[in-house]
């Protein structure tokens, strides 16, 4: 066996210095810092979310009885103002008077007005109940609902019709009772 000479063979410490020689561990040292950076953005994302004032302050996502309750009272009110029948409009313009506030009830008075005339003329009755409602924002005094609605209406002599509304509403809570005061058609 022939010994090669001492210079020949590369000890440790230069094979680890030469170019396009890496070591058993060196995509682990290459590998930590992205790991650290990808995980402190993590955490910091995290800490950002549990601070977000938007998610705690919708009640919606947090508060049931008090989602239930704008929901039951806001249906009652719809289901009021959009039934009426030849024989008592003036109930229905009562309720109006009672449930609704601000833009909803200008609108309401405007539309109603016209309705009540033909109500009598057609002998017309129209059945309004909610099928669904969510809630999509609650605070302590104003929600805003997503509202279906199945209507049917009936004139003298004619086979009932129904159809479906869909609503955006605005709700706003007043002496204990959610009083609406916006209604946009979707």
């Amino acid at each position: 066996m022939v010994d090669a000479p001492e210079s020949a063979v590369p000890d440790r410490a230069e094979t680890a210095r030469r170019p396009g020689r890496r070591g058993p561990g060196w995509w682990a040292v290459r590998a930590l810092p992205v790991v650290l950076l990808l995980a402190g953005g993590g955490f910091l994302s995290l800490g950002v979310q549990e601070r977000d004032p938007g998610a705690a302050a919708n009640r919606a996502l947090v508060d049931t009885p008090a989602t239930t309750g704008v929901i039951g009272d806001v249906s009652s009110a719809l289901g009021k103002v959009f039934s009426y029948s030849p024989a008592d409009t003036a109930a229905t313009a009562q309720a109006a008077a009672q449930l609704l506030d601000g833009t909803a009830a200008d609108q309401y008075r405007t539309l109603f007005g016209q309705v009540q005339q033909q109500v009598a003329e057609q002998k017309l009755t129209l059945s309004s109940r909610v099928v669904r409602a969510g809630v999509e924002e609650l605070t302590a005094d104003r929600a805003q609902l997503l509202v279906f609605l199945d209507q049917t209406a009936q004139r003298a002599g004619r086979p009932p019709t129904t159809a479906a509304a869909q609503l955006s509403v605005t709700a706003q809570l007043r002496g204990g009772h959610w009083r609406i005061t916006e209604l946009k058609a979707r």
